[in-house]
């Protein structure tokens, strides 16, 4: 095993005097499954194809795009592992002070819209080389969307970076199919037909099949349309049952195939066999690595998909609801690569993906109908079809952690609570409780107000207080003293400060107490940022509250926090904006106390300190 060429000197110690395809990424290059750039460049590594990996390049100049000549099928080119511009700064548009997919975790390595800066390089440098663009930020951003950035409308993301093609989702099948056509000798401009691409065509070549959704003049018109865009972007997400998506702009339509099938087992067995170094590359240990890998090092994916699909994550948009699985062999298979690494001592960290406690499809039949549109599987309550089972995933896990020379196995990503507690076998949560937990669970109730969680599309608080009774008894009967870490979300779609208080009053209630709170980030491409925008939910056309004002949404999170004396003053000011005053005094009740007191109690405090 090696790592793919860097510089024109490996490609020539290949003895190559060309690649085939260069891929340019945002992120340090890792090769290690949990990043897509390895994935794919892999993936045509074993269709046969010469892959040299161009990371993090010099955009201020042509000079890194040109290193290794021209490819002499096309670029490949992604942001990295997220959307550059969350990787650069704070929901609070503040920059980030590190990246953890840099080396050293050194900010300011990649550019801000990373894709469209390293494009518009790529046709400086060689003109009409085929380009091809994929990852998060171009998958999100492939039609016309609001940029919480820029507070606007931007349009698709094809147009402001000159690409020939978006590989939206997740890409094997469909740059494959790409590659070995441009191989064939066919223009990059006439594939036009490959699943899971978006291509642009003079409007009077507009494909007949399929739906139009309003166009990008006609949502920076009016956020009523891009509310209709935004359902309509959402439900035709579906492998089995999407149709061609159309959107004009201008003079051009952008148009969306429908999305690539997911892989079958024996096909996800496949690419994630392929021969990773599963590290950093050597270039990076003078920088002491790149901080990214740490949590996935150790690691096993066994998932892909997530019918879960809460309405402020991009997954369901990108990776599609439809769970594909490895094989329980092939999980075997990688934990035992993972025993022979250096540095492992005996912990797998995680044997998880989007949500690690599905295995299945939500339930029968999706091959053939595909999911329902316009409804959740679990949200606001398991739907009556939902078929809970984690009888394999339990079986895996069970296997895993016999094996020689593992100690432990955690669950590390996200688990849906909801799900399970929908299977009536309660053997999975007596052995997560007994085995699987590495003292703390992360949960995400994310709210307890029904109100803001349907916006949200979880399930109601019911189930988390379910859920926690249930985990701390049997942690309890287990002799094992372990706790829930909850993931709160503030300044939602749909919570007034009325919401907020209600949150914190059941954070104090059951003696909860955040360190971190996460703010509502809109990022492109999910249904939450639609209603942020539009004020809309685009489901049913009724308005909905968006807390906009940076002051409202620091006080939302203060309340959040409101045991912490610092945030008292903001947690006082909410409270009486929400007609709370109750919620100020000296009762067990009460969240804070008067502002005389506060006042005395930083004034002790201070002469403790001296």
């Amino acid at each position: 095993m090696s790592f793919l060429p860097v510089s024109k000197e490996d490609m020539q110690s290949l003895g190559w005097d060309e690649a085939d395809f260069v891929y340019v990424s945002g992120d340090a290059y890792v090769d290690h499954p949990a990043f897509g750039a390895a994935i794919i460049t892999r993936v045509l590594e074993n269709e046969g194809f010469r892959v040299a990996v161009l990371p993090q390049p010099d955009w201020h100049s042509t000079r890194d795009f040109t290193r290794f000549g021209k490819p002499r099928l096309g670029f490949l080119v992604s942001s990295g592992n997220i959307d550059s511009m969350v990787a650069h700064y704070t929901v609070a548009k503040k920059p980030r002070s590190s990246d953890s997919y840099s080396p050293g975790g050194k900010a300011g390595l990649r550019p801000d819209r990373a894709v469209i800066v390293y494009c518009n390089r790529i046709r400086e440098a060689y003109g009409d080389v085929p380009v091809i663009i994929g990852g998060l930020e171009a998958s999100l951003r492939r039609f016309a969307h609001y940029d919480y950035w820029d507070d606007k409308i931007r349009r698709s993301i094809l147009f402001d970076s000159q690409a020939d093609i978006i590989s939206y989702g997740m890409g094997e099948k469909s740059i494959s199919e790409i590659a070995h056509r441009l191989d064939m000798g066919e223009k990059i401009g006439e594939i036009r037909d490959v699943l899971g691409t978006c291509y642009a065509v003079n409007v009077r070549e507009t494909p007949y099949t399929g739906t139009e959704c309003p166009s990008f003049e006609n949502v920076v018109k009016s956020k009523k349309e891009y509310a209709v865009s935004c359902r309509i972007q959402q439900d035709e997400q579906d492998a089995f049952r999407g149709k061609t998506v159309k959107q004009r702009h201008g003079s051009m339509m952008l148009v969306q195939n429908p999305p690539a099938l997911p892989l079958t087992t024996e096909e996800i067995d496949a690419v994630y066999a392929l021969p990773y170094e599963r590290n950093w590359h050597p270039m990076y240990e003078k920088d002491g690595g790149v901080p990214g890998i740490e949590e996935v090092k150790f690691s096993i994916t066994h998932n892909r998909g997530c019918f879960g699909a809460c309405n402020f994550c991009s997954l369901a948009f990108h990776q599609g609801r439809y769970i594909s699985v490895k094989s329980k062999q092939a999980i075997i298979d990688e934990a035992k690569k993972l025993t022979a690494l250096p540095g492992f001592k005996g912990y797998i960290h995680d044997i998880g993906g989007p949500t690690a406690n599905f295995r299945r499809p939500s339930c029968d039949g999706q091959e053939d109908r595909g999911l329902c549109k316009g409804k959740k599987c679990l949200a606001p309550t398991p739907c009556p079809n939902l078929v809970a089972d984690h009888s394999e995933y339990l079986d895996i896990l069970r296997t895993v952690r016999e094996l020689p020379g593992v100690k432990k196995v955690f669950i590390r990503s996200g688990i849906r609570y909801d799900y399970l507690l929908a299977d009536k076998n309660e053997d999975f949560i007596r052995d997560l409780v007994k085995y699987h937990v590495s003292g703390q669970l992360k949960v995400a109730p994310e709210h307890c107000s029904a109100a803001v969680l349907d916006k949200m599309g979880k399930p109601h608080i019911e189930a988390y207080i379910e859920f926690s009774k249930k985990y701390f008894s049997l942690s309890e009967k287990a002799g094992k003293e372990q706790y829930l870490v909850p993931y709160l979300m503030s300044s939602h779609p749909g919570s007034t400060l009325k919401e907020a208080v209600e949150l914190a009053v059941f954070l104090k209630k059951r003696n909860i107490r955040p360190e971190q709170v996460q703010d509502f980030y809109p990022t492109p491409g999910t249904v939450s940022t639609c209603m942020y925008y539009t004020g809309l939910d685009p489901y049913t056309m009724k308005e909905v509250y968006v807390a906009t004002s940076p002051h409202e949404k620091m006080l939302q999170r203060s309340l959040l926090q409101y045991y912490d004396p610092a945030k008292a003053p903001l947690v006082r000011e909410a409270l009486i904006k929400a007609g709370r005053r109750d919620l100020i005094g000296y009762s067990d009740k009460c969240l804070v106390r008067p502002a005389s007191e506060n006042r005395r109690a930083n004034e002790k405090g201070k002469k403790k300190k001296k």
